[in-house]
């Protein structure tokens, strides 16, 4: 009786350290309300409001901001077309997680996949982008880290397409909300960007017989007025995460939320932010705001 009681307790303690070393395989960096935050004027870069916004944490499918940058740039250099057609490959119809269902050999011109980015926030369609822009995953991720390095991101550090958590032996992608800022900011400066952010709901395989619906992961753009980007994220490690923008005569600011531990405290702070950073603008920028300059009347 003793040696079973014994056998059951060591079994018992395996499990346990075995159970542990995988729910702690990836730290959670969620808090609550949230691990860190930034406000900024899209226009100049200036913070309204930050807290704890150096915190390093998992963007998750924020991360395919800089996949749309990558490839906005990779259109303006007229390495790629928006008609482009792109074909599927078979490790882009394996990817998992949010999806718009890719087969392998199907063919979806550029245009398509970047709706399929923002809008479902496609794991397959950022994985086929990034095969046809750059040849691998891996070289299209060192194109991301080397466009984050140029514009400041410096404590970011991409290590997928998806940002999808990390499998078995591999790390995750690494950032902090003042980086994501500043990759929203440069990602304001393609006019076509919020084309793809602002798209609430956009048929996929549009001529099928029974089309995919996709339908946009970002709440704000439907409750928030002037909200029209960027990009939701979320896996259990890493809590719920936002960057968003919204806009109010003529001023535009981003706000980031990193690490929340509930979707809808992150979309409620996210909005507060968006909300005041903006009346802050356009009350400066009155020309009745105190120090501000007026125009003399006419005599």
């Amino acid at each position: 009786m003793k040696t079973n009681l014994s056998l059951v307790s060591t079994l018992f303690i395996l499990l346990l350290l075995c159970t542990s070393t995988t729910a702690t395989a990836l730290a959670t960096v969620a808090r609550s309300p949230y691990s860190g935050a930034i406000v900024i004027d899209a226009a100049t870069g200036k913070v309204l409001f930050e807290n704890n916004a150096d915190v390093k944490g998992y963007p998750a499918s924020i991360t395919k901001l800089m996949v749309l940058l990558v490839i906005l740039e990779a259109v303006e250099a007229h390495h790629l077309t928006l008609d482009e057609p792109v074909t599927v490959t078979a490790k882009a119809s394996k990817i998992g997680g949010s999806q718009v269902y890719l087969k392998q050999g199907e063919v979806f011109p550029v245009d398509e996949l970047l709706y399929a980015l923002m809008v479902e926030s496609a794991n397959d369609a950022a994985t086929a982008l990034a095969i046809r822009c750059a040849g691998s995953k891996e070289a299209f991720v060192e194109l991301m880290n080397k466009r984050a390095q140029e514009i400041g991101m410096k404590d970011t550090i991409f290590r997928s397409v998806h940002g999808l958590p990390p499998g078995r032996g591999q790390l995750p992608d690494i950032s902090t909300p003042r980086d994501i800022a500043k990759l929203c900011r440069e990602l304001l400066k393609k006019p076509s960007a919020l084309r793809y952010t602002s798209t609430k709901q956009r048929l996929f395989r549009a001529n099928a017989a029974e089309p995919f619906v996709m339908r946009n992961h970002n709440q704000l753009l439907r409750n928030t007025e002037g909200c029209d980007g960027l990009k939701t994220g979320y896996f259990r490690a890493a809590g719920f995460s936002i960057a968003a923008t919204a806009s109010k005569k003529d001023q535009r600011v981003v706000a980031v939320v990193f690490g929340a531990l509930n979707g809808r405290v992150r979309d409620a702070k996210a909005k507060e932010m968006l909300t005041k950073g903006l009346n802050e603008l356009v009350m400066n920028a009155s020309p009745y705001a105190p120090g501000a300059r007026t125009r003399s009347r006419p005599d």
